[in-house]
């Protein structure tokens, strides 16, 4: 077996069915041909069963926030997807919710002629409630594999209150598991027996999209029930080609830059990745495996003592070091959260000082106080928080300093914290292609305290939860072409 076992947990207590059509693929987060080790299981298992590959990816149309934003990431990754799998000979189906309720039972459909299911385990959005679901309906044995991180869920056993705790731990474990990395194409020379053709009553009910809308979807997007107001970014295009082609440019030219150029906003210097990594059109391992070949890199730079500390340890060149603490610490720190507590989004789910601090002065005086439309459309008398909102409007982001800047504001102008925290995810999960997920939601607690410590002197509003004006912003970070580029 080569997806480590610590990666693979049973959702179910049911049996395989050795005599199956096929073994099922059901991709739900980790929507890419390689770098997978859920579809690297699903390779094994097929192979050990001398069953065809059948891969799902199925995208409902009524969930949560659901726009024409984030249905257009994705489904430019299916046009990705639907020719890696036919150029290995694999069966692919990428269905389209057209209305609400009419994919329900697709899954069950397959799995009734299936050996077994195998699927992602993720903690993001709703999959793990969709993911219990499952395993409790279809009639097979369901596994759900772990390919988040460089770390794997299961290697942590608690929640972490900061990032340099959780640092630890990494240097601590990683070494262990830094040499088990998911096949860059788990379907080269897997031999796989071709399935000729899906069950008839399956391809009449839930349809494949064809390839010419999953290539240039703009015409299935329209006729679906979807948010038109977060329309798509053309600038930022789904799909694992797009998403490796930013991450090969930015490993090439933005590298050496990126520690001192990350936080300047005049110069747009990070990497892109995080929507590629959030709907898993990109693989962290796949991120991780660039960035060390680029260094040259081998696991014997490893420091031999966890320190806790950002640079140093990997025994890279600092760009690399800071890029990394990113793409693991940060990122991974958030997985561990939500895959251990299912609150990650709420406002009890804050560090005890936090809440503590935050409610000693919920009835503090407001400078201002803007409604949840006025903070939406960007209507505020402040021109920096403005352009970062224009931009979250505009191009499904903001700046990651200024990422910071903007959940404060709406703290300070919002008539208590828990408003505040209910207006950042509201404007986030709807607008930002990274929202609904466990990265974005610790930027987002982190400005209410999660992460952090309490900072003096105790002020209006905030108590000890840090501060941060625009005015000083403005000081420490160059914005004068970024407030330009996202003038009104």
């Amino acid at each position: 077996m080569s997806v480590p076992a610590i990666r693979i947990r049973r959702c179910n207590d049911r049996p395989v069915r050795e005599g199956g059509a096929f073994v099922v693929y059901w991709m739900t987060a980790f929507r890419r041909a390689g770098w997978n080790f859920a579809l690297e299981r699903a390779v094994e298992r097929a192979r050990a069963l001398g069953a065809p590959l059948v891969v799902l990816e199925a995208l409902r149309c009524d969930y949560r926030w659901g726009s024409e934003r984030l249905h257009a990431f994705v489904v430019r990754g299916m046009a990705d997807n639907r020719r890696a799998f036919e150029s290995a000979g694999v069966a692919y189906l990428p269905y389209v919710e057209p209305e609400p309720g009419a994919g329900r039972g697709l899954l069950a459909a397959l799995a009734a002629e299936a050996c077994l299911v195998v699927t992602d385990d993720a903690p993001v959005f709703f999959l793990p409630g969709m993911l219990a679901a499952a395993g409790a309906s279809v009639p097979v044995q369901l596994e759900a594999v772990d390919s988040n991180g460089l770390l794997p869920l299961a290697a942590a056993e608690r929640v972490f209150p900061t990032a340099f705790a959780f640092r630890r731990l990494l240097q601590a474990e990683l070494p262990a598991h830094l040499a088990d990395l998911p096949a860059p194409d788990p379907l080269k020379g897997a031999r796989l027996p071709r399935l000729e053709r899906l069950p008839a009553d399956v391809v009449r009910r839930w349809p494949a999209a064809p390839p010419e809308a999953l290539a240039e979807p703009g015409a299935l997007l329209a006729s679906l029930p979807l948010d038109r107001a977060a329309g798509e970014v053309r600038d930022a295009r789904g799909g694992t080609a797009a998403g490796r082609a930013r991450l090969e440019r930015f490993v090439r030219s933005g590298l050496d830059a990126y520690p001192k150029a990350r936080n300047q906003p005049d110069d747009e210097a990070g990497s892109g990745l995080s929507p590629y990594l959030h709907f898993g059109h990109v693989s962290a391992h796949e991120a991780f495996a660039a960035v060390a070949a680029r260094q040259g890199w081998t696991a014997e730079r490893l420091a031999r003592r966890p320190s806790g500390r950002r640079a140093g340890w990997w025994g890279m060149g600092g760009g690399a070091e800071a890029f990394l603490d990113q793409l693991v610490t940060w990122r991974e720190l958030g997985l561990n959260f939500a895959a251990k507590r299912g609150d990650g989004e709420s406002y009890e789910s804050l560090p005890p000082w936090a809440l503590a601090t935050l409610e000693r002065h919920a009835s503090d005086p407001r400078p201002r106080l803007y409604t949840a439309d006025e903070l939406a459309s960007a209507e505020t008398h402040d021109e920096l928080w403005n352009a970062a909102q224009r931009q979250l409007l505009r191009e499904g982001r903001i700046h990651t300093y200024l990422r910071m800047l903007w959940g404060k504001k709406i703290l300070e102008w919002s008539p208590s914290p828990r408003a505040a925290l209910a207006v950042m995810l509201e404007l986030n999960n709807r607008w930002a292609l990274d929202g609904r997920d466990p990265n974005s939601a610790s930027g987002i607690m982190w400005c209410l305290g999660r992460y952090d410590r309490p900072w003096g002197p105790e002020r209006p509003i905030f108590g000890t939860v840090r501060y941060m004006s625009s005015a000083n912003t403005a000081r420490k970070v160059r914005v004068r072409v970024y407030l330009a580029r996202h003038a009104g």
